[in-house]
């Protein structure tokens, strides 16, 4: 243990040891590691008057010592003072930037650096996809393959989650193909098993269900996160039935695998699913076995599922009491869970008291869509005062509902949407066609027949037909999809205002 390290160190000095620069290396790694930074600085200071500052293994545990503390400047200071610099002291450095997010100072690190390794590359491409940089992840991760480097299974995983992230089924795809060929042709060690579950989360959430499932049939062994993440991705899908029978049969190969149990996560994942599939009575049963039979505690997020199953399937006065009786505080999600059963029932009596106290409790910007959502209660009860009532408050408040936001790829090529955005170089284009379709659909579609999927049938027959239409000179084919994905936005849009 760490701690021990630091124990015998000043058993050493009382028994008047020499202490030389392996020895320090030895205890501020081990004080790194242990999260005991003040016995490092200590450290610190008695290297200072020994000289021992030179040394370049010294220098590197000091440079990473306070970079895994947050205290990137300190690290800095020690790794400039530095007469010699090995690749694992511009490594050090290098994580210190990314644990504190600052990735233009990683950035001028990584370009800094006299030679590169596969840990530099890792800890570049890892740290932007854990922080939200996945455009720049993907980047980085073709910039090491183009350098030739051997990709590890942490860059390759970190790749997949970033390309989970912004939807980019070509790399996935790809990546899954250089593993295949690295660790099932080659017949080298087997992939890890967090490498198998990165790969079933990037075909999820691209929507490839069947590669997902395929992937997880293939591990040998699989972890809580495997189990997890297929059932998650099950649910994310709509297929609730296919999800809660997953769970089942994690259950019942836990019962022969100690290390395989639900976690909180598995719960999230199949209550999403019951709710989403209505499975009120098989939502209710797992809920309670969480705590009874499994000693997870629930948390607010599986309230917020409970709460969205019982509204969804019209247990509002049930949802209700959950919310009152829960031992957490009910956040935003909760009661939204509420409203949302509330519009799907008709209940508008109900939704204005659950709206109101949302509208006391959440900023400007928090509380937009759950005011959309109830003008649009009050709209379906033809409620038309109370809409305008809450029209007029909206404007009071300054509120505007966040825009939708979608992407699509083609062609190799991720494209971002944004409800209402004009900077796609064929948003002129786009919108022509939109134009042309919303006008010939509303045009055919009675209003007393209106309804998302008379409309979305229509709207689709109607796309195929005007693209045709086109001048044949414009590329349309590739934009097709385009079309499709801005036009959902303009319908969900216009839907808001009726």
């Amino acid at each position: 243990m760490p701690w021990k390290s630091v124990q015998f160190y000043k058993q050493m000095v009382s028994a008047e040891g020499d202490p030389d620069g392996f020895t320090y290396s030895f205890l501020l790694s081990a004080c790194a590691r242990g999260g005991l930074i003040g016995e490092g600085e200590q450290v610190h200071g008695v290297i200072l008057v020994k000289g021992y500052c030179c040394n370049v293994f010294v220098g590197t545990n000091l440079v990473n010592l306070y970079a895994g503390s947050g205290g990137v400047e300190k690290a800095r200071q020690v790794f400039d003072n530095m007469s010699q610099r090995s690749i694992v002291s511009w490594n050090s450095i290098l994580a210190g930037y990314i644990r504190c997010c600052d990735f233009d100072g990683a950035r001028r690190v990584f370009d800094e650096m006299p030679s590169r390794n596969v840990v530099s590359w890792t800890t570049m491409i890892a740290g932007c996809a854990q922080n939200g940089q996945c455009k720049q992840a993907l980047l980085l991760f073709s910039e090491m393959r183009r350098a030739r480097v051997e990709l590890d299974q942490v860059a390759l995983v970190a790749a997949l989650s970033a390309c989970a992230e912004i939807g980019d089924l070509k790399l996935g795809r790809w990546i899954h193909w250089y593993v295949q060929q690295r660790f099932v042709v080659r017949k080298q060690l087997q992939p890890l098993v967090r490498l198998s579950n990165a790969l079933i989360h990037m075909y999820a959430s691209c929507g490839v269900i069947d590669e997902a499932y395929r992937v997880f049939t293939m591990m040998p062994q699989k972890s809580t996160v495997s189990w997890t993440s297929i059932i998650t991705a099950f649910a994310k899908q709509g297929l609730g039935k296919e999800a809660l029978d997953m769970f089942k049969t994690m259950i019942s190969d836990g019962m022969r695998v100690d290390e395989v149990r639900p976690d909180e996560i598995t719960f999230l994942g199949v209550l999403c699913a019951c709710s989403h599939a209505g499975f009120v009575d098989e939502g209710r049963q797992i809920f309670v076995s969480m705590n009874q039979t499994w000693g997870v505690s629930p948390a607010i997020e599986h309230y917020g599922c409970m709460v969205d199953l019982l509204s969804r399937a019209g247990f509002l006065d049930e949802a209700r009491g959950l919310i009152e009786t829960m031992p957490l505080k009910p956040n935003d999600a909760v009661w939204g869970a509420l409203l949302g059963g509330c519009r799907i029932h008709k209940n508008s009596e109900l939704a204005s008291g659950v709206a109101n106290k949302l509208i006391a409790e959440l900023n400007t910007d928090q509380a937009a869509g759950y005011l959309v959502l109830l003008s649009n209660i009050y709209a379906f009860a033809k409620r038309w005062q109370d809409v305008i009532t809450v029209r007029q408050k909206m404007i009071v408040m300054g509120v505007k509902k966040p825009p939708g936001h979608s992407w699509i790829q083609i062609n190799g090529v991720v494209h971002d949407f944004v409800a209402g955005d004009m900077t796609h170089k064929h948003s002129s284009f786009i919108y022509e066609i939109l134009c042309e379709i919303t006008k010939q659909t509303l045009q055919e579609v009675e209003q007393d027949a209106f309804d998302l999927a008379s409309l979305g049938a229509e709207i689709t027959r109607r796309s195929i037909q005007t693209v045709i239409a086109m001048d044949e000179k414009v590329q349309v084919t590739q934009y097709v999809f385009l079309v499709f994905r801005v036009s959902s936005f303009m319908l969900c849009t216009a839907l808001l205002l009726f």
